[in-house]
């Protein structure tokens, strides 16, 4: 997993246009150094996101681990999406979970939602990916052959979901072209 989001992450150029928000299913106490290391070898501006974050077009955030993430507009600031940081639901398999973040992101961005699937055991991120398909957003998966675990995005790309099916390499190039 890790590998494989900074393969994506360290091949996007420093002018990127869109804010990215990243799910690893990772503890609690690797998810900072993992922000810091990708902020230190990216182009762009990464950093582990908190409670209240602005998403801000050009950064990167990470859901900080044993927590979930999602997005939502700002109370103050009409217009703007903020992240939200909670431990509901506390039953959910995986902390971060990737379903709850894009399911929110699917509800925020609608049609300009791009979902990215990579490498990661079970099927977490499918229902997120089903509901940017509702929405018309395009949904990009990592092809079995550069993966360390095809479990993720099997799931996405056996419902039919996936627009690309793509090696790790190839993904930053096709983000690239879909924005």
């Amino acid at each position: 997993g890790p590998p494989a989001v900074q393969t994506v992450i360290c091949s996007l150029p420093n002018n990127f246009p869109c804010p990215i928000l990243v799910v690893q299913h990772m503890p609690a106490v690797f998810t900072t150094s993992f922000a810091e290391r990708l902020n230190s070898i990216s182009q762009l501006s990464v950093r582990e996101a908190q409670d209240g974050t602005q998403v801000n077009a050009g950064e990167v955030l990470i859901a900080p681990g044993g927590l979930h993430m999602s997005v939502s507009y700002s109370q103050g600031n009409r217009g703007s999406v903020e992240v939200n940081i909670k431990e509901e639901p506390k039953t959910s398999l995986y902390k971060p979970c990737v379903n709850i973040t894009i399911l929110s992101v699917a509800e925020i961005y609608g049609p300009a939602s791009l979902g990215v699937i990579l490498t990661g055991m079970g099927n977490d991120g499918l229902n997120g990916m089903r509901a940017i398909k509702s929405k018309r957003g395009k949904v990009i998966a990592q092809e079995e052959k550069s993966c360390v675990v095809y479990g993720m995005p099997r799931a996405v790309v056996d419902e039919g979901l996936a627009d690309k099916i793509l090696a790790v390499e190839e993904i930053p190039g096709e983000i690239v072209q879909s924005i």
